[in-house]
């Protein structure tokens, strides 16, 4: 068993637990956890595919015993809705709806693609993403396998761009291939698009994070690309696209996040 598989495994009642080592200095990532919530919505629902998922964030992961409750709001031909919550002793941590399906099955033929994959360097020349950054501790380093754009790298050093985007590539450390579970985790594992910005810095923890997934990846690691146009009032957006090695689109996200506050 993969430590990804390990990480998010449940009880068939959904019982289970947030795994030390999936977390930012002490609280876990909120793509693990989706992953983590959505496993077991996706047994409820009795297919293979999460196609939307939605999580509204409502207090910190801390590595620890967790239940997730799910119920099928909707069952179709196509698709699945299901509702559900995690929480631990009574407190919600996570509240998700999602629709699941099968992406096996074939769709509609048409297809009009205004982009394409992201412009990246090979994976051996992109920057890995550091266990330390600063201060902060990002624990998820040691088992995931995250490369940066060379050119998206210097906020690491306090030198921004002032271009809030984000790109570069996406595998497990431990060779996991990367399943439509897992592309949940892919959308949150890489440093906020808005750390390019000349911005108060600090934790900028998720309010909201949506993924769409749009089809099975091909083997290999993953192309990612992660951009934000609109910072204010305290909150920003993140538009999130995935793709695979076959240049084709497998996942889009979209998160609204909490801006640090000025010191």
């Amino acid at each position: 068993m993969s430590e990804f598989d390990d990480a998010t495994h449940l009880d068939a009642d959904g019982s289970g637990e947030i795994h030390a080592g999936w977390d930012i200095n002490g609280n876990a990532n909120g793509g693990y956890l989706l992953s983590l919530a959505a496993r077991h919505l996706r047994a409820v629902s009795g297919r293979p595919d999460p196609i939307s998922v939605t999580a509204h964030y409502l207090a910190p992961g801390q590595p620890g015993p967790v239940q997730v409750d799910a119920a099928v709001v909707k069952e179709g031909r196509r698709f699945v809705t299901v509702s559900g919550q995690m929480h631990r002793a009574g407190k919600p941590m996570l509240q998700l709806v999602g629709a699941f399906g099968d992406l096996s099955q074939p769709g509609s033929s048409y297809e009009h693609l205004a982009s394409g994959p992201p412009e990246l360097p090979a994976y051996e020349d992109c920057i890995p993403r550091s266990r330390r950054q600063g201060t902060v501790e990002v624990a998820m380093m040691d088992r995931l396998a995250v490369r940066i754009h060379p050119a998206h790298s210097g906020w690491v050093h306090d030198d921004r761009n002032g271009v809030a985007e984000m790109a570069g590539w996406f595998g497990f450390a431990d060779g996991r291939p990367i399943d439509t579970l897992a592309l949940l985790t892919v959308c949150d594992a890489f440093p906020p698009a808005v750390f390019h910005l000349d911005m108060p810095p600090g934790w900028v923890p998720t309010l909201e994070l949506t993924v769409h997934v749009r089809g099975v990846p091909a083997p290999g690691p993953v192309k990612c690309v992660f951009r934000s146009q609109f910072v204010q009032g305290g909150f920003f957006n993140e538009d999130g696209e995935v793709w695979d090695s076959a240049g084709r689109l497998v996942a889009q996200s979209r998160q609204l996040g909490l801006t640090p506050l000025a010191s």
